[in-house]
């Protein structure tokens, strides 16, 4: 079993950044394609970022251009990078790993984007 967790939510003004970390026990994740995920109260859960195990990435068309999704060198930590947010970008955080049928979630984090 694959143990996620998130760090590094928090409350941020309209154009501030922050950086999410999603850190892994039990294995070593560039074994998986990694995605963040977010979920905002009243909304469905959706993919915001994801990276390959050759390193592609892939954005949602509201985060690209001011999100990052990035692995650790040490390969069982996976980042998120978070500029100039917006207060639409305001939700829980969660990080995946997806290998083959297998599909682990973190417990997520809040983001709070307000003035």
């Amino acid at each position: 079993q694959v143990q996620l967790v998130e760090s590094g939510g928090g409350l941020v003004q309209p154009g501030g950044s922050l950086r999410l970390s999603c850190a892994a026990s039990g294995t070593i994740l560039s074994m998986f394609v990694m995605g963040w995920y977010r979920q905002a109260p009243g909304k469905q859960r959706e993919l915001v970022a994801s990276i390959s195990f050759g390193g592609s990435t892939n954005y949602a068309a509201s985060v690209k251009g001011r999100f990052t999704i990035s692995r650790g060198n040490a390969k069982n930590t996976v980042y998120l990078q978070m500029n100039n947010l917006k207060p639409e970008d305001t939700a829980v955080y969660y990080c995946n790993a997806a290998r083959s049928s297998n599909n682990y979630w973190g417990q997520g984090t809040q983001v709070t984007v307000s003035s």
